[in-house]
């Protein structure tokens, strides 16, 4: 049982901090914060020790009745491991406390590439990350990415990769604090981060991607143009992405017409939060014409990289070598079938 801080119980924290209770083989020693409202009183709910970043963070948890356990460097003196889901600015601080420790560490996509010299993606490159000190888990837009294009890497398919990404404003949960409205804004570079971001996990990737946020905050929508190495059938595609345990296939003839449509079926599923940790790819969209394949899907901005996370922690401290095992293993506990 490895032991396991998160350093950050916000949108992706609260998520991580619930899936490594669910597993059998890592021990959640605490959350962190500096949060004294509703989201870390949810935290002491669910039975989690509660630590305070900060000292002036501790003295505001005490006045609102939020029983502490410790500081933050207490907590570090118990782990084995730290999934840090802190702000960029704040993780930064927090990665040279991690490394003057000599703890291992989790960062999520925000942060650069060059803060752990590794960027994981399970299905890509979990051996790299066997035993590692550190790692980078990437962003949700790069784990999609990922996932479908490595899929059909595996199948022999894949030539190059165009796409163009429709981004949500913001986090559902902090809409009402800003975000666009009647408008689109197109992101002024191409390629979008998101194209050189997934060469950082495989740099043999031939991607470009363009990049629009749009008024909206459920999830991300991809539309994906490939060039194929060979002529290929629809059914030859579909059983490339099918060997990806964490892209789901759906229909849009069956009611998924949209990204809300597809959220209120998750919901019904009984995910929490409804939270969708597969890409949802519709099947019946996909076309190939030639050697072009033209593809688009959804991503769970809040929840595609949780499974990630999980596999990322029994690489890094080395409880299981074996990538498809860890998979597995965390799709179990997950609920993905």
């Amino acid at each position: 049982m490895k032991k396991v801080a998160v350093v950050g119980y916000g949108v992706i924290g609260k998520r991580v901090a619930d899936a490594v209770n669910l597993q059998d083989d890592m021990n959640l020693v605490g959350v962190c914060d500096i949060i004294s409202d509703w989201r870390i009183q949810t935290a002491l709910e669910k039975g989690f020790a509660v630590f305070a970043a900060t000292k002036e963070a501790d003295e505001e948890m005490q006045s609102a009745g939020i029983s502490v356990a410790g500081s933050m460097q207490e907590l570090l003196e118990q782990v084995d491991l730290v999934v840090d889901c802190t702000p960029k600015k704040i993780a930064a601080i927090n990665v040279e406390i991690y490394k003057k420790r000599g703890i291992k560490f989790i960062v999520q996509g925000g942060e650069k590439h060059e803060t752990t010299g590794h960027s994981f993606s399970a299905e890509n490159n979990y051996n790299s990350a066997l035993n590692l000190d550190s790692t980078r888990v990437v962003s949700c837009n790069t784990t999609s990415i990922l996932r479908t294009l490595t899929a059909l890497k595996r199948a022999d398919l894949l030539d190059y990769a165009r796409g163009t990404l429709l981004r949500r404003a913001t986090d559902p949960w902090e809409s009402h604090l800003g975000g666009i409205m009647n408008t689109m804004v197109p992101e002024k570079e191409i390629p979008s981060h998101q194209g050189p971001d997934a060469q950082s996990v495989d740099p043999d990737l031939d991607v470009i991607t363009a990049a629009v946020k749009v008024p909206e905050t459920l999830s991300h929508m991809h539309y994906w143009n490939v060039k194929l190495k060979k002529k290929a059938t629809k059914e030859e595609v579909l059983d490339a992405f099918k060997t990806s345990s964490r892209i789901k296939l759906i229909h849009y003839d069956q009611g998924l017409v949209s990204n809300n449509t597809i959220k209120e079926m998750y919901l019904d599923m009984g995910r929490p939060w409804g939270d969708m940790y597969e890409v949802a790819l519709w099947e019946d969209m996909l076309k190939v014409v030639g050697d072009e394949l033209f593809y688009a899907y959804v991503v769970d901005n809040q929840a595609i990289v949780i499974p990630e996370t999980i596999d990322a922690i029994r690489a890094l401290t080395g409880i299981e070598s074996d990538g498809q095992k860890s998979i597995v293993k965390t799709n179990k506990s997950l609920g993905i079938n």
